[in-house]
């Protein structure tokens, strides 16, 4: 079915007349900037062109329940100032298959904008090869155009510049490039994903290579989306890393990434690997670009944060980036990412959000995150660090997942929602739980007493009832199914802890200081 599905996707991209949309204003408070859900954006290039800063984007178009990339057509965002939130939207600006006759449709992949020498601007696009042989048929192209918006003609007819093919043969993934043209007007390209990066150096018509191909080495835990910049000398590179694991300055989950960064005396590096300049979003991937603009640097990148808005239907968001120059490089202070004013939280009886979480199986195997339990979300189609899980090479028997308080509180009842690849019953994969509880402390943790049917159906909230009790901290025990051969592992989606009365919502746990133990 999901295979049908990405058919009709594509064929309606396919078929999709290009006919050039009319721009439109737009005025938004805050992050993210396109935020209704009717235009999603992703992978945000920004640049400075006739006295404005734009921003190029690609455009999310998957159903909330479908998890892949699908996205047909590249826009644009203008504006004279991010401080007013006043931008010109430039819907449709180009599609892979109208600009390069050796492209598919769709798979309108990270690209970037620059202005050359010549004054016309250069987008250098990854982009699917219709006709190759290779095995990862991405390759890029270089567009070229006398203004932003277009009209966008093929650079180079012959085909893309890079791909697993041209100019030498190489055996990675071919997408996100960057482009660099240094002041002594030498060009370089970098790009890759998978935790492979490459650079090469550009003849100055901006789309000749000039080689050789190098491997681009120091940038600890590089996975994709290199973003090169200069600054006072020195060259950055910001990326998408995933090092992942309960100490890393990165991320928890190596599902999602942070944006870190490199330093370099020389554009081929040798890089020095420098921290993080943006942590996790809520979209698993991350991809940011950073530009100087009156004076100001600013860092757009991309989040889940649009109504309806997830990991494939992502919308890009812009803050100020400032600098550290008290060390030598200078150091990009870490970029708390902001967001337009939300209505204020409805009254609810779920005092999950206001706990901190823990489990047992922490360090939590890293496709997984705890902070999902309690975060209010549920997915159509949610990848693992959208929940808690606790599938390893061997599962145990029983495994509980925790809430701590920071003070006691008044709970009778809770909602629990299971995740499961495999059957009831199975002893291998995620399956539901053969059996659970719930139990509190009270001087050492007891069954909650009174309480209704525990039910283990995966995919809808499971509801329990009990007599009001008062607490600190509360468990769900979980019994693994599986046979004395092995176990399958868990997962929970969502956990929610019920009050007796519906209030306003309490401090989320992540704003408050974490909960002790319980004893």
């Amino acid at each position: 079915m999901k295979n049908e599905l990405l058919a009709g996707i594509a064929l309606v991209l396919a078929v999709a007349p290009a006919v050039a949309q009319e721009a439109r204003q737009i005025s938004v408070p805050g992050n993210p900037i396109l935020a209704d859900g009717d235009y999603y954006s992703t992978d945000p290039a920004p640049f400075v062109a006739d006295g404005a800063l734009w921003i190029l984007a690609g455009r999310d178009q998957a159903p909330p329940d479908v998890n892949d990339f699908i996205m047909g057509e590249w826009q644009l965002l203008k504006t004279d100032d991010p401080k007013t939130g006043k931008w010109t939207h430039y819907p449709a600006i180009a599609k892979p298959e109208n600009v390069f006759a050796w492209a598919e449709e769709a798979r309108a992949y990270a690209g970037q904008i620059i202005q050359g020498p010549d004054k016309r601007y250069y987008f250098y696009a990854p982009v699917l090869e219709k006709d190759s042989d290779a095995q990862d048929r991405f390759a890029i192209g270089v567009a070229v155009a006398d203004s932003p918006t277009g009209p966008w003609r093929d650079a180079h007819p012959a085909g893309p510049i890079i791909s697993q093919r041209v100019p030498v043969k190489n055996d990675i993934q071919n997408i996100d490039p960057t482009i660099l043209i240094d002041d002594d007007g030498r060009v370089y390209l970098y790009w890759g994903t998978f935790g492979q990066l490459r650079g090469m150096e550009l003849e100055r018509d901006m789309v000749t290579p000039k080689g050789p191909e190098r491997s681009i080495e120091g940038l600890t835990g590089f996975f994709e989306a290199p973003w090169i910049m200069k600054r006072k000398g020195v060259y950055y590179m910001l990326y998408a890393g995933n090092r992942a694991g309960p100490k890393s300055d990165c991320t928890p989950a190596v599902y999602h990434a942070c944006i870190a960064y490199g330093t370099a005396r020389s554009p081929m590096g040798p890089w020095t690997y420098a921290g993080v300049a943006l942590k996790p979003v809520s979209s698993t991937t991350s991809h940011s670009g950073a530009v100087e603009f009156k004076g100001q640097w600013y860092l757009a990148y991309h989040t889940a944060d649009a109504q309806g808005g997830g990991h494939f239907r992502r919308s890009v968001a812009i803050d100020k980036m400032e600098w550290d120059d008290s060390v030598t490089p200078a150091r990009i202070r870490t970029v708390v990412p902001t967001r337009q004013p939300q209505p204020p939280l409805a009254p609810t009886r779920n005092i999950a959000r206001a706990a901190s979480a823990t489990a047992s199986n922490e360090p939590l195997p890293v496709q997984y995150w705890i902070k999902s339990l309690n975060d209010g979300i549920i997915k159509a189609a949610p990848l693992p660090p959208d929940m808690w899980g606790s599938w390893s090479p061997n599962n145990p028997a029983s495994q509980w997942i925790e809430y701590r308080w920071n003070k006691p509180v008044t709970i009778d009842g809770s909602r629990i929602w299971f995740w499961n690849d495999q059957p009831a019953g199975s002893a291998v994969g995620v399956a539901p739980p053969a059996r659970w509880r719930l139990e509190y402390w009270n001087q050492g943790w007891k069954p909650v007493p009174g309480a209704s049917a525990y039910g283990t159906e995966p995919g809808a909230f499971q509801d329990v009832a009990f007599p009001p009790i008062r607490t600190r901290c509360l468990r769900a025990v979980m019994t693994a199914s599986g046979d004395e051969k092995g176990h399958a592992g868990l997962a929970v989606q969502e956990w929610e802890v019920l009050a007796p009365k519906a209030a306003a919502p309490m401090l989320r746990a992540a704003e408050a200081k974490p909960a002790a133990g319980c004893g």
